[in-house]
């Protein structure tokens, strides 16, 4: 459908009139999709499509754009702002499946297209946002009345013209052509960044051919080193930097040299070597803040949480402090009591961070009486897929479909129909479960299309959850550990963010949120991981069938809490990280590892190891969309525990709850967070929710 199509109902107002550039629709990515739901024909599309394809799409936008600029029609709502957010659907539709397939499915020739376009759309970026014409127009609707216009529209046209006006184009000629400069060096260090620290992660595996090394391994983890050396060539048993491997190892493994080797690979990617990231963070930190300088801000920070719920640098620095005031006493004594053990188990000197997650193990397993070898009979991966469905069933009523005539991007990925309760059509989902060479580390949830309403026509969104699970061995199916359990509860969360969306504008809809809001939906969910009304009614042993125990259930529950000060620490290390890279005033050019270390000093409990540091590879601020903004997560975790209460208060699957919660979810950024989260809760959330929630008193 053309744009000028598009537009033509929308109020018999006069509209841009499109000149389209001549379109190729053999190529599958510029053609109709004539699939189910209009998915993407991946078993059709082609590496060599993408970058012709994202050529024509960026010519499509631009003409779009110059009809919005030169309609002789007085500046309106739906002739300006509407076509405005309709124009470069194509582009959307294909960069939606490209750049989601380089974190899933990526090889190096789509890393090339990536750099060779990554330009491109940054010009036709700025092109739009600077465009004085057009942003003259928006300003004029932006100051005109607001008669007619719906709360949802005013939304809209307020985040249009806040747009415009935080991308430069109030600048001066001489400023907006910085300002370009700065964007397009910077997007090209992000895509660099992220490549590097992939590239990295890639580059170094231990193979152990000692069968005594590794006798004393679960067997879960023997299978996935063996599957993993014969998979790169090599006899015996190997241990990668992915977290499925590398994890495990850690946890079970008391071989000291190979895991502190591990430790020090996996804590200096791409710091120094041949994928050395030190010199683009300075550089990426010093581009963003230029462009801060250049919009009026004093820091990147300020310019970031204008936009954020928290406000203000000022106010989340508060909001981290006042969480490491509360926790750092019991955090520095989870560390003496995990030392204190390993030293009864004659570890001599301190614990180090390559000793923490074979001690804290064992010390649960005594402890508690529980380990993940207990737990992962109860998790296999196929059960743990209907448990995860059944809370959003409970919840909502909705009802998962497999559809094997949806096209996938790989034959592990499964595809689903999501149905209402009244059998509504409400999203495809696609589930991609295991770690592979082309597919970078970590979980998360993407869209390929996102909803809105388009000439009265209701359009659902297409939802993609990427894991790096377990995979299962030729004796064992893929069973989970708790953490890999709570992880898919987590990104699920998000995943019904985005099915459930309701709204006409894809922009305000769904995931499209304040960034310290959008963790709110997946860090609610991982609740249910401890709830033993929910477990008991799915979690089987995979080979018995016996239902998971009651005593079971009861230690991971006393379990949940256990390090919780420790890690709530943890986690502030990264957002103090984060805070102090984008809070810089002057570019910085010294040494990476100790900014990084002063940066996280007041929350460090576990010795500190020469010749480490997490920000070459801290992909999340460097190359995500969390820059100034990791703090979020523990934002999130704080209105999740005060929401979650509720919850707990009703009932775990209480309906009018439920109810109240899917309006919040359906609500997308389409009102401000605070608004929504007040009249769902009935109060703004405390920090001493989560501190309460840790189980500290």
């Amino acid at each position: 459908m053309t744009f000028s199509a598009l537009l033509a109902g929308c109020g018999g107002e006069q509209m841009p009139v499109v000149e389209l550039p001549e379109i190729d629709t053999t190529n599958p990515l510029l053609a109709e999709w004539d699939t189910p739901y209009a998915t993407p024909p991946f078993d059709k599309i082609k590496i060599t499509d993408y970058e012709p394809a994202i050529e024509t799409a960026i010519a499509v936008s631009r003409a779009e754009v110059e009809a919005i600029v030169n309609n002789p029609a007085k500046p309106t709502f739906k002739n300006t702002v509407v076509a405005l957010e309709l124009q470069g659907a194509l582009l959307n539709r294909i960069l939606g499946l490209f750049y989601n397939l380089r974190e899933a499915d990526t090889s190096d020739e789509m890393d090339a297209i990536a750099l060779r376009i990554q330009p491109k759309l940054t010009e036709l970026s700025n092109d739009i946002s600077l465009n004085p014409k057009l942003f003259e127009r928006v300003k004029k609707v932006y100051e005109g009345s607001r008669l007619g216009l719906s709360d949802v529209d005013e939304k809209l046209l307020d985040d249009c013209y806040k747009g415009f006006a935080r991308s430069g184009a109030s600048l001066s000629d001489e400023d907006k052509a910085l300002y370009r400069e700065y964007t397009a060096a910077l997007s090209e260090a992000t895509l660099l960044f992220g490549q590097n620290a992939l590239s990295a992660t890639n580059a170094f595996a231990i193979n152990i051919t000692d069968a005594g090394k590794v006798a004393e391994l679960p067997d879960f983890v023997k299978e996935a080193m063996a599957a993993d050396a014969a998979a790169r060539g090599e006899k015996g048993w190997t241990v990668t930097l992915k977290a499925p491997s590398y994890i495990p190892f850690m946890t079970y493994s008391s071989q000291r040299n190979e895991k502190e080797a591990l430790y020090r690979a996996y804590n200096s990617r791409a710091l120094g070597g041949e994928f050395d990231n030190t010199a683009i963070i300075c550089k990426i930190a010093d581009l963003r803040l230029k462009i801060a300088r250049l919009l009026g801000y004093d820091t990147y920070a300020d310019y970031v949480l204008e936009e954020r719920m928290a406000g203000s640098a000022e106010s989340v620095n508060t909001f981290l402090d006042e969480l490491r005031e509360a926790t750092i006493d019991y955090g520095k004594k989870d560390y003496t009591m995990i030392n204190d053990y390993a030293h009864s188990l004659g570890l001599e000197g301190d614990v180090m961070p390559w000793d923490w997650a074979y001690y804290t193990e064992k010390y649960k397993s005594e402890k508690y009486a529980i380990n993940d070898e207990q737990v992962k009979p109860y998790l296999k991966l196929d059960n743990v897929i209907k448990g995860v469905f059944m809370v959003a069933e409970k919840l909502y009523g909705l009802q998962f479909v497999p559809n094997e005539n949806i096209a996938v991007y790989h034959p592990e990925v499964k595809a689903y129909e999501v149905l209402d309760r009244d059998g509504e059509f409400l999203s495809v989902l696609y589930l991609d479960f295991f770690p592979r060479e082309s597919k970078r580390s970590g979980a998360w949830m993407t869209e390929f299309r996102g909803t809105k309403i388009v000439e009265g026509r209701e359009i659902r969104p297409l939802v993609s959850l990427v894991m790096n699970f377990t995979k299962p061995t030729p004796t064992t199916p893929s069973l989970l550990t708790f953490d890999e359990f709570t992880t898919f509860l987590h990104e699920f969360g998000h995943a019904l963010h985005g099915m459930l969306a309701k709204g006409e504008y894809e922009s305000l809809n769904g995931t499209s949120v304040y960034r310290d809001f959008v963790e709110l939906p997946s860090q609610i969910m991982e609740n249910w991981a401890t709830e033993k009304e929910y477990l008991d009614m799915w979690a089987v042993h995979y080979q018995t069938g016996e239902p998971i125990p009651a005593e079971l259930v009861e230690k991971i529950v006393a379990s949940k809490n256990f390090l919780a000060a420790y890690s709530n620490l943890r986690q502030l290390s990264f957002g103090l990280s984060d805070m102090a890279w984008h809070t810089l005033v002057s570019p910085y050019n010294g040494d990476v590892q100790e900014f990084e270390r002063e940066a996280m000093s007041a929350v460090q409990v576990v010795p500190t190891v020469d010749g480490t540091a997490m920000s070459p590879a801290f992909t999340h601020i460097f190359s995500g969309g969390y820059a100034a903004g990791y703090y979020g997560y523990k934002w999130a975790e704080v209105l999740a525990a005060d929401a979650f209460s509720l919850f707990k208060e009703k009932g775990i699957f209480d309906e009018q709850t439920a109810r109240a919660f899917r309006k919040l979810l359906e609500s997308g950024g389409q009102r401000h967070p605070m608004e929504l989260y007040v009249e769902f809760r009935g109060h703004e959330p405390q920090t001493q929710a989560l501190v309460d929630a840790m189980g500290l008193k």
